[in-house]
């Protein structure tokens, strides 16, 4: 293996027997040995469940790689393997390097033991002399913030604090490999701020990183590229936003479009190709060619566009209006603009709302918005009727290129009735010298500063 390679799995695979009653496990074990012993065909008392099948990719020292796919893809199965928990029924694992894995909630504590005791526990598992954890004890306290929780033994933790003390201990000794399976999604805002932070730490000094989720926006923002499983089988290894779009669109398809798609990724993957979500511009309500202005750019037509099935609506548009009433698609900082989504229902709902989000460029969820607000919904909408919702935003993203998507949904099913992703895009043309960077501007003044006898230079 490639000394530039931390992780490299090749047709990678794992099958479980299942039975349905315990004395066919005792008829497994006896009848076919005996049939063997008389030459005859030997019996079979068990069912093949292949919770991972030929799965191969690899993984760049100081790359975050996420794993995506619906429950039951064989996410959790992949990564025990990687780490050396679980054996695989055929195919190979290479790792480069000390790995550090939170796989599930509290494994390798030992309940009866203090917070303290499984520091020093988990770190001899992991390799780590205690003369290293002694010196590096009260960083690892510090960051798992549970007080004087410390010393007492681990049961009477909250599940927020055993993630806490599991991922400071992980991260503390600077592993060459990071494992992370939705772990983190039981801490506060405020601790996995500062998970983020120091997985970006690691990342940058070379520290390879495996990272499960079901949010589409946290692997868009935090991973390279993504793995992409449905059924135990790899559908997708490629670009996080591409990936994620993908996955997506399996979560909220029907069964027979659900098969369509599964084919199609597989086809593509298998080819080596980029893979089509579906190009397609939605339809425009207005001819953009005869509304050719400084504000628009017929040009700016993406095409990462997604379309998902039609459940019972049908989104026929996306449109940006300014305050004159005109369509636009270059947007200046600080003016008001209102984006449309219309459409018609092909059947009735009895609860329904409506939702736009704007994405960079890297396909993270920058803002949205929902009508009517949350919790409420737009009651008894019939077959055959039509809707215009209309989202009003004062544009205070910095200068760059935006994507607009939204959908329908319902709390009855199917709960997605249509669903567009990258329908349309637009640019935030530059203005005047800024004092803002990254995407949004929340100034509400320009910065003062008192410096002494300094003075600006221009």
């Amino acid at each position: 293996m490639s000394s530039e390679v931390a992780i490299k799995v090749e047709n990678l695979s794992k099958c479980y027997e299942i039975y349905d009653q315990p004395r066919d496990r005792l008829k497994q074990f006896i009848v076919p040995r005996l049939q063997g012993a008389v030459h005859l065909k030997r019996s079979q008392f068990f069912r093949e469940f292949w919770a991972l099948r030929d799965v191969s990719f690899e993984v760049k020292k100081g790359e975050t790689v996420g794993i995506i796919g619906c429950n039951g893809s064989g996410k959790s199965t992949l990564l025990q393997m990687i780490c050396g928990t679980l054996n695989p029924s055929s195919g190979t694992v290479q790792t480069n390097g000390r790995i550090a894995a939170l796989l599930e909630l509290g494994s390798g504590f030992d309940p009866e033991f203090s917070g303290r005791d499984n520091v020093y526990m988990n770190a001899a598992v992991l390799g780590v002399a205690r003369e290293e954890v002694d010196q590096r004890f009260d960083e690892i306290a510090a960051f798992a913030d549970i007080g004087t929780f410390i010393e007492q033994p681990v049961k009477s933790y909250s599940s927020g604090m055993v993630v806490r003390l599991a991922f400071a201990v992980q991260v503390m000794i600077k592993p060459d490999i990071l494992i992370v399976d939705e772990a983190l999604a039981v801490g506060d805002e405020k601790f996995q701020r500062k998970c983020f932070a120091r997985m970006e730490e690691l990342k940058n000094n070379g520290t390879s990183i495996l990272f499960v989720s079901h949010s589409g926006p946290s692997i868009i923002e935090h991973c390279d590229r993504t793995l992409l499983l449905d059924h135990g089988v790899r559908l997708m290894y490629g670009a996080a936003p591409q990936a994620v779009r993908a996955y997506q669109k399996l979560i909220y398809a029907p069964e027979t479009e659900y098969k369509r798609l599964v084919e199609a990724y597989l086809a593509a993957d298998k080819s080596g190709e980029d893979i089509d979500l579906q190009k397609a511009v939605v339809e425009r309500s207005v001819n953009s060619s005869e509304q050719a202005t400084d504000a628009f750019d017929a040009g700016l037509v993406p095409e990462t566009t997604a379309i998902y099935p039609t459940q019972g609506a049908k989104i026929k548009s996306f449109t940006i209006f300014d305050a004159e009433g005109r369509l636009v698609n270059v947007l200046q900082s600080g003016k008001t603009y209102q984006i449309q989504m219309a459409g018609h229902f092909d059947q009735d709902f009895d609860a329904t709302f409506w939702g736009i989000h704007i994405r960079n460029v890297s396909g993270a969820v920058l803002t949205g918005q929902r009508f009517p607000e949350d919790g409420s919904y737009f009651e008894s909408v019939r077959a055959g009727s039509e809707f215009n919702v209309k989202f009003s935003f004062q544009m205070n993203l910095l200068p760059g290129t935006y994507f607009v998507g939204g959908g329908v949904w319902s709390n009855q099913e199917p709960s997605c009735a249509h669903r567009i992703m990258d329908a349309i895009m637009f640019r935030v043309a530059p203005g005047e010298k800024s004092n803002s960077f990254g995407y949004v501007d929340l100034m509400t003044s320009a910065p003062q500063a008192d410096v002494g006898k300094g003075s600006m230079i221009k």
